[in-house]
C-alpha cells in the first residue's frame, strides 16, 4: 500500500471535499482518501499494482481542481 499527500488548488467548501473523496474513493485500488480543506491537501492510500498515481490525479483534475 502506497500513501501520498497531494497539494490540490481550488478546493473551498464541503462540496469540494465530497466531490474528491467520493470520486477518488470509488477508484478500484484506492483504500483511503481524506481531504484537508484548510491545508489544500489530499491524503490518498492506494495499491500501486491496481491504480497509478496519475489516474488518481486525473480523477481529481476531472472534478475541476488543480493537482500541483
Amino acid at each position: 500500500m502506497e500513501k501520498v499527500t497531494l497539494t490540490v488548488n481550488g478546493m473551498s467548501c464541503g462540496h469540494c471535499v465530497n466531490s474528491i473523496e467520493g470520486n477518488v474513493g470509488k477508484i478500484n485500488g484506492v483504500s483511503e482518501v481524506k481531504v484537508h480543506l484548510s491545508e489544500g491537501k489530499v491524503d490518498v492510500a492506494f495499491d500501486s499494482t491496481v491504480v497509478s498515481l496519475d489516474e488518481i490525479k486525473e480523477t481529481i483534475d476531472d472534478q475541476g481542481y488543480d493537482v500541483v
